[in-house]
């Protein structure tokens, strides 16, 4: 067990993580489309902006305390949807939900989860949102819309930048697939990873529980690749949102949106937020980072629907940056998975703990006692 006294950044969490998950799927996590620009640009495009230091500033009753969707939050962070996080620590979609609730931040749980949409539910008793993936089978998608209503989710945030995948070097190279490709190497490098072993090795949850026994003709995971690779709705549009609003009937985030023109159009559409990202730069390769048009997106939209962002957060340093340009609240995926594969449900707690103070004491330097009133005053252009 990882001393969690010792980690103290989310260098700390990713050296851990990267020792203890099996290769394939660290590199999941870790990687990004093509030449992964997008990628790196998304963490080194936050360090451009420096922040402005104030001094002899009354700054000793602080909150960080704000709402995302009209819901009470810790601070402005919620968990991002993450495909597989079941494989990077078993019964991973569960840890992370009970971290963050126990914290006070939303958990979103993805379509392509390992941990079912019930398996959360009945474990968090409490509500959650859930991520929808646009499919061509329209019977699936809506009847995974009534499974997230049952279970009581409290927003759905449907990603629009997957219509079709990107291509990610790594997972081509290390066999990535449902079920993952026993070769050789995979063979070896699992056997250099007995805790993972045996933590799977204790739970049943092993598969796109979202999926298998759900869909039309996914009976096993041998038959999950095939359905899953012709799935992703290439002809997916506006209409295809209205249709999914209206089925869903409550609070709608709209994820993946890059450009003002695309950010008018889901202010237009009824949604309650939007999400700027770029699907941490594993999709289009060479599109600028989530920092870089935050600004932009927030000039045309902000006082029309709520605008947050994802890509490259790893401090609470960064969350500031993202609320002091405008975003009401900010996304984290990688920070996550890294700290539950190195730590399971405790290092998600300990992540959410250094991010939170990270967040209060930079704001604490900048001259500020309360995240609703910070904005684009407390930085500069390095």
């Amino acid at each position: 067990m990882a001393d969690l006294n010792k980690i103290t950044c989310f260098e700390d969490f990713h050296r851990l993580a990267r020792r203890r998950m099996p290769r394939m799927f660290y590199d999941y996590a870790a990687s990004g489309s093509w030449t992964e620009s997008t990628l790196r640009a998304n963490e080194q495009d936050l360090q451009e902006w420096l922040f402005r230091q104030r001094v002899a500033v009354d700054i000793e009753h602080r909150s960080i305390r704000t709402r995302m969707l009209g819901e009470d939050v810790t601070m402005p962070v919620a968990i991002a949807p993450t495909g597989l996080t079941g494989m990077m620590h078993a019964n991973g979609e569960m840890h992370g939900a009970m971290a963050a609730k126990k914290f006070g931040i939303p958990f979103t749980l993805s379509t392509m989860s390992i941990c079912s949409i019930e398996d959360v539910a009945q474990h968090t008793q409490e509500p959650f949102w859930f991520q929808l993936y646009v499919m061509r089978d329209k019977t699936f998608m809506e009847n995974l819309i009534r499974r997230a209503q049952r279970a009581n989710c409290s927003a759905l945030v449907v990603t629009l930048d997957l219509q079709v995948m990107g291509q990610r070097h790594r997972d081509i190279k290390n066999g990535l697939s449902a079920p993952p490709k026993p070769t050789l190497g995979n063979l070896l490098n699992l056997a250099t990873k007995p805790h993972w072993c045996w933590q799977m090795a204790q739970t049943q949850k092993r598969t796109f529980r979202n999926i298998v026994g759900h869909a039309q003709g996914v009976t096993d995971v041998s038959s999950l690749a095939a359905w899953t690779a012709e799935q992703f709705d290439p002809r997916l549009n506006w209409d295809d949102v209205k249709r999914i609003k209206e089925l869903w009937g409550g609070k709608l985030v709209l994820k993946g949106v890059m450009e003002p023109e695309d950010a008018r159009m889901a202010a237009e559409s009824g949604a309650d937020a939007l999400v700027v990202s770029n699907h941490g730069g594993r999709q289009l390769d060479g599109a600028p980072s989530s920092i870089k048009v935050l600004p932009d997106i927030v000039s045309a939209v902000g006082k029309d629907i709520e605008v947050w962002m994802d890509g490259g957060i790893r401090s609470g340093q960064d969350v500031l940056r993202a609320v002091a340009l405008g975003a009401k609240g900010t996304l984290i995926g990688r920070s996550f998975l890294y700290s539950l594969g190195a730590a399971g449900e405790a290092g998600v707690t300990k992540c959410l703990q250094m991010l939170a103070k990270e967040l209060d004491l930079t704001m604490a330097f900048c001259g500020h006692n309360d995240i609703n009133k910070v904005d684009a005053s407390i930085l500069r252009r390095a």
